[in-house]
This record gives C-alpha cells, sequence and structure tokens, in this order.
C-alpha cells in the first residue's frame, strides 16, 4: 500500500501524479488538489479547472480576481 503525502493515509487504492519531473501519491483527490492546485492571489480559493496567469506569474481563478489585482489585461472566455 502507499502512504498519501498530504495526510498520511495507508491506502490500498493510493494513485500516482507526475508533475514537474516529481511523482506524487495521493489517497483522494481532494488531497491531491490541495498539495498541487494553485491558489488565486485575491480570494485564496484553488484553482481546479482553467484559471489566469498573469505575465508575471500571478494566479488567479478568473478575471474578476485579476482585474481586483490590477490586471486588467486578463479576461475570461465562455
Amino acid at each position: 500500500m502507499s502512504v498519501c503525502e498530504v495526510c498520511g493515509n495507508d491506502y490500498e487504492m493510493a494513485f500516482e501524479v507526475r508533475a514537474a519531473g516529481a511523482v506524487h501519491v495521493f489517497d483522494s483527490l481532494e488531497c491531491a488538489a490541495h498539495r498541487m492546485a494553485p491558489i488565486c492571489e485575491n480570494c485564496q480559493c484553488r484553482i481546479l479547472g482553467h484559471g489566469s496567469q498573469s505575465a508575471d506569474g500571478r494566479f488567479f481563478c478568473s478575471a474578476h480576481c485579476a482585474r481586483t489585482q490590477g490586471h486588467a489585461e486578463l479576461v475570461d472566455h465562455g
């Protein structure tokens, strides 16, 4: 069995996520999101979908949050 790197649960159905040359082990999508998902620099929510990234590398969950932080060039597409 493998141990989740977030919660420490020793779980027979744990899974691996490979990103940026590293291997991460999780027991749930919740733990994977907690560790891997970027955080909006305005509202601090986890960005699980298509967020926005500014030219200076800041992450936002939406264009609204980006504009709140002075990044008027970012727009939502629907």
